[in-house]
């Protein structure tokens, strides 16, 4: 189908036309040199194309934390759409000698057409839940591993972070503006990652029009500096954005700041921003002086490298609305979550599945497909994770006890087929939806920033013996 002349369109969708028509880049070397090189392997001894189910999942939550939150799902997905070898990654893998003609045939060909299941987006999670199950031949699954871990680690630690501090901020919103602070596509997953775990908005207008999330910003202390003084920056601003802006007022002074504010744009100023000092008494210094002046509608946003532990020494303060970057985007001190990627359950020579795992010192693994449900007392509240070992079915039909469990995988791929659901702005939605309720349901301890075990015990019942 040709496509139409631009300047028969509007002129915003005839700009956006060539990337709109542009092919979207492949993903699939987005990955390890021994996903490939195991894949010739396999295909050269006859294994590849026996049935496997590998499962993603953290042995250990890092220091500290007493859950995890599954963030990046939708990302993955979106992702594997994607994992294609064209000419340009075909022509590549041949020139460097990285696999045999008879793997370059394959590869030319390769779609995923096995299942996924997996954890809803946003769900809470312990050391051995099984947040992802991929179930297909060993070759089309394994070649998988890289780009599936890369996507759920990174964006599961940003939002395990995000998580802890929308806690420690109770019902003030949080903001996330990180976007300087890391590699320039990590910025974007951030972002979407943060709103997963509560953040009202975000700073990267990137992530604002890949999955519709709200985004935030006003000016910088650069735009103060430029003008002659603060009072005609401030003008500057109010003509350009009106008087629902927030004005930054630590410059200079401080309590000058405040005043200047307030007589540009009089008492119904939406906020003002601070990105420097002793935040504590400063936030009390500065709401007392706004409502000396009549502002007492008007808001104070606090900034500058905050993080959990900082966003809950405010608990007292007089803030409205917090804006977090570095730590937010590194993961607060856990930038990955550990998680791994491990076949447990692969077809023999004789045509039935057998579980498989590790046995090496601090890896044990546990063999077999797996289903997963929590455990709720009758007040709702999450009293452990329950993994059932065995054959492929429901946890549901083997528990005695069926309406205290919830079960908590969802089909994510079915024949190859994504299930849209979980993708674009709406699997946003979803997950902002599914990470409130599952955060809402854990013990009341479980939110504490001091250290200690995962909130709830994870059990694991064999039924394969």
């Amino acid at each position: 189908m040709r496509a139409p002349e631009p300047s028969a369109l509007p002129d915003d969708v005839a700009r956006a036309l060539p990337t709109l028509l542009s092919p979207r880049p492949s993903t699939a070397l987005l990955t390890d040199r021994y996903e490939l090189t195991m894949l010739q392997a396999a295909l050269a001894s006859g294994v590849a194309h026996r049935h496997c189910v590998f499962e993603v999942f953290t042995r250990r939550l890092p220091p500290g934390r007493r859950y995890g939150v599954l963030a990046g799902t939708g990302r993955m997905l979106e992702s594997l759409a994607d994992f294609r070898f064209g000419a340009a990654e075909l022509d590549w893998l041949a020139a460097q000698e990285v696999v045999d003609d008879r793997t370059l045939g394959y590869l030319a060909d390769y779609r995923f057409t096995g299942d996924i299941w997996g954890y809803a987006e946003g769900e809470t999670f312990f050391p051995g839940s099984p947040v992802l199950v991929v179930e297909g031949t060993f070759a089309e699954s394994v070649v998988l591993e890289t780009l599936v871990l890369s996507i759920l680690n990174y964006d599961s630690a940003v939002a395990s972070a995000a998580s802890r501090m929308t806690s420690a901020a109770v019902d003030r919103p949080v903001m996330e503006m990180g976007s300087r602070r890391a590699h320039e596509h990590a910025a974007v997953a951030a972002a979407r990652a943060a709103v997963i775990a509560g953040f009202v908005g975000t700073s990267n207008l990137e992530a604002g029009r890949r999955w519709g999330l709200p985004t935030i910003g006003t000016a910088a202390h650069a735009f103060t500096l430029l003008h002659d003084d603060e009072h005609a920056a401030f003008v500057a601003q109010i003509a350009a954005q009106g008087i629902g802006t927030t004005l930054l007022i630590d410059t200079f002074d401080v309590r000058r700041g405040v005043e200047a504010a307030i007589a540009v744009a009089g008492p119904t100023l939406g906020a003002v921003r601070l990105d420097s000092g002793d935040l504590l008494s400063l936030a009390q210094d500065v709401r007392r002086h706004l409502d000396e002046l009549g502002a007492t509608d008007t808001q104070i946003v606090v900034t500058s490298d905050l993080d959990e532990f900082a966003i809950a020494a405010l608990a007292a303060a007089p803030v409205d609305s917090y804006g977090v970057g570095t730590a937010l985007v590194t993961g607060s001190g856990a930038p990955t979550c550990g998680m791994v990627y491990k076949l447990v359950s692969r077809e023999g020579a004789d045509g039935t599945m057998q579980p498989v795992a590790k046995a090496s010192v601090a890896k044990v693994g546990v063999g077999g497909r797996k289903s997963a449900a929590r455990r709720l007392d009758p007040t709702g509240r999450a009293v452990e994770e329950v993994l059932v070992v065995g054959p492929d079915a429901a946890v549901v039909e083997w528990a005695e006890d069926v309406d205290s469990l919830r079960p908590l995988h969802v089909p994510l791929v079915v024949g190859g087929a994504v299930d849209t659901r979980w993708t674009g702005a709406a699997g946003v939605h979803l997950a902002v939806e599914r990470h409130a309720a599952s955060r809402a349901e854990l013990p009341r301890g479980a939110r504490r920033l001091s250290a200690d075990d995962a909130a709830i015990p994870t059990v694991t019942l064999r039924l394969d013996t």
